[in-house]
């Protein structure tokens, strides 16, 4: 979705992750209401486990028509425990079809993508030979899934990390490799995370810094890859390789950053979700915060 720059609603919708607690309309929909979501992040089952939830029908129908009645854009975040490049066989098969399953319920509930953190090769020894093989991993698991999609089916958003552990996919110059092993599918998107990217060294407290790094994401992945952005300030410094989040403002990015991100032309129809410490509570100060700045924006683009 692209739209002018005088509608910023629409040019980039914010919103959080919610919960769904007693259900997608009842739990999630009416959390993102009250919240003032104008698009909102969900899990479609239990974040830390390998068992698949297979909705209802019926209410996947529901959530699907009131979201669109709503002009509510909604995305789905797979389990933390998907790594496609563990070295553990079982890991990796369940993996695979936990990616698998998360498309097939983000189709069912309308959603138009499924974030995936792009894991770990997971070498005490670093060795080259590993991250070859967790990278052929990643091709081999996920090719076939993309193929299988159909051309209106949901994005796959490939999240990178903050750089902890032995990260496949850290900072935006990494993408590279990975998106080559993906042979540039087109139903891969990107997820950025703003504290992840910072994390991994990226200069985003630096006037400029947030759009030289959009500039050279588009330089790597290509234009229209990005298709989420993960609002979220860091409480360690650049290049901690720490994924510890903080309210837009308080942390070490600051707010600057975020005016660039939104001002940026990659950002056009982009949604901005937060995933900051107490975004899911009613009293969530930092959807109004993320809104002034939106208005900065279009202002200094007039």
């Amino acid at each position: 979705m692209v739209a002018g720059p005088t509608d910023p609603a629409r040019r980039n919708p914010i919103g959080t992750h919610v919960l769904v607690g007693p259900g997608l309309v009842k739990g999630a929909l009416a959390s993102a209401e009250e919240l003032g979501c104008e698009a909102f992040q969900i899990f479609a089952g239990n974040p830390r486990g390998w068992a698949h939830s297979q909705g209802d029908p019926a209410q996947d129908r529901a959530f699907r028509e009131a979201t669109s009645e709503r002009g509510l854009r909604v995305v789905v975040h797979a389990p933390y425990l998907v790594n496609l490049g563990s070295p553990t066989e079982d890991t990796y098969r369940r993996s695979v079809a936990s990616v698998a399953h998360h498309l097939t319920r983000s189709a069912a509930i309308g959603a138009e993508g499924l974030v995936v953190h792009t894991g770990s090769y997971v070498d005490p020894t670093d060795s080259d030979r590993r991250f070859a093989q967790a990278l052929r991993q990643v091709r081999e698991g996920l090719l076939p899934v993309l193929d299988a999609n159909p051309g209106d089916a949901p994005l796959l958003l490939l999240e990178p990390t903050a750089g902890q552990g032995r990260s496949l996919c850290a900072g935006v110059p990494d993408l590279a490799a990975y998106l080559d092993a993906l042979d540039h599918h087109p139903k891969v998107g990107i997820c950025l995370d703003t504290c992840h990217v910072f994390a991994a060294g990226a200069a985003l407290d630096e006037p400029g810094g947030a759009t030289a790094m959009l500039d050279e994401l588009v330089e790597v992945a290509g234009p229209g890859r990005l298709r989420l952005v993960h609002a979220n300030d860091s409480k360690d410094v650049r290049g901690s390789a720490k994924d510890r989040h903080e309210r837009i403002g308080e942390g070490h990015l600051g707010s600057g950053a975020f005016v660039e991100l939104f001002t940026h032309p990659a950002t056009d129809g982009v949604p901005f979700i937060l995933e900051t410490p107490g975004s899911r509570g009613f009293d969530n100060s930092d959807i109004p915060v993320l809104r002034r700045l939106r208005d900065q924006a279009r202002a200094a683009a007039r």
